[in-house]
């Protein structure tokens, strides 16, 4: 069953998320996740924030790599990410130059290692991601 998406957009649930301190380091991105909040929330809803900082480049580069990231998430989040979790997708510098169908790799691999691929699909994520120092 494909999930809908909604956005995170306040800065309390970015710290809220990252606090949980459940994370992945992949070449291409970092992506966060913690249990959703709110008792408004449908149950097949994914909600994803994006957050891109100026150490990846001027507002014409973090732009790309948001919208890189979103078109990713767009595609893999529906029918592969756990419901019930907040995730924070976060763009590093490779997220620029990494080739897209890597960069999907990347996404699937960082939802295997947080334990949010949903477990219909666990066997088919591939583990090439390298842990964060």
């Amino acid at each position: 069953m494909a999930a809908r998406l909604d956005r995170l957009k306040k800065r309390a649930d970015f710290l809220r998320v990252a606090a949980l301190r459940r994370k992945w380091a992949a070449p291409g991105l970092i992506l966060q996740a913690a249990p959703a909040s709110g008792t408004d929330l449908q149950a097949d809803s994914l909600r994803v924030g994006f957050t891109v900082s100026k150490k990846v480049g001027n507002s014409v580069c973090r732009n790309r790599a948001r919208r890189r990231l979103r078109e990713a998430v767009a595609q893999v989040f529906p029918a592969h990410a756990s419901a019930g979790l907040d995730y924070v997708v976060i763009g590093r510098k490779e997220t620029l130059e990494r080739p897209y169908s890597l960069l999907l790799q990347d996404l699937l691999a960082a939802l295997k290692r947080v334990g949010a691929l949903q477990k219909t699909h666990a066997a088919e994520a591939p583990d090439t991601a390298s842990p964060q120092s």
